[in-house]
């Protein structure tokens, strides 16, 4: 997953630099007079300058991630954040659903639910990161539960997966509203392990 989010990154951020540069130079070359020249071009630069810095600092954040993978077998699913690995046995889980949300102009995010069958830990040094506390989808079942984002194609592969090894835990796909990825409780983690957050 990791490397095709990384790859997935450098095309669309190659697609927004060269609009980006190509309306720069378009721009500068449309300009006339001495004074809105000079002007211009050290907005242009400066704009440059944030796009390149964002870009950067995007691509950063996405290679550290590159080593990220899920795999899915007989035991559980298993999920590498690229320095350590820890499986979610299926006997622990109730049920397994895709969730998908709109992301931009016609993009969508996915990620895989695992809604446990009884309590989880939330502190785990590898899932912490992927546990959601909402609403159960059944009330039967426990508020927290495991979220993993999927990358655009991996989605199909991961669900295929799950249906393949356990499809009596398959609870389906769902639409939500932008935004449901949400977040991990990076503060309780480090009040709950005494600040020992990798």
């Amino acid at each position: 997953m990791g490397r095709r989010h990384v790859r997935n990154g450098l095309i669309a951020a190659g697609v927004i630099g060269l609009l980006v540069v190509n309306g720069a130079f378009s721009t500068m070359a449309g300009t006339t007079g001495e004074e809105n020249a000079l002007g211009l071009y050290l907005t242009v630069i400066a704009l440059l300058l944030v796009f390149g810095g964002l870009g950067a600092f995007g691509f950063v954040r996405m290679w550290k991630g590159r080593n990220r993978r899920v795999s899915v077998d007989h035991t559980g699913l298993w999920f590498h954040d690229g320095k350590a690995e820890q499986v979610i046995p299926w006997g622990t889980i109730a049920g397994v659903g895709l969730y998908s949300s709109p992301f931009g102009r016609g993009g969508r995010v996915y990620s895989l639910e695992l809604c446990p069958n009884g309590r989880i830990d939330r502190d785990d040094p590898v899932l912490w990161p992927l546990v959601r506390n909402e609403e159960p989808l059944d009330p039967s079942l426990p508020r927290l539960r495991h979220r993993i984002r999927l990358t655009l194609g991996s989605h199909a592969e991961v669900a295929e997966a799950v249906q393949r090894y356990v499809p009596q835990l398959w609870l389906g796909e769902d639409q939500r509203s932008p935004g449901h990825i949400g977040k991990p409780d990076v503060e309780g983690h480090r009040a709950r392990t005494s600040g020992r957050t990798p």
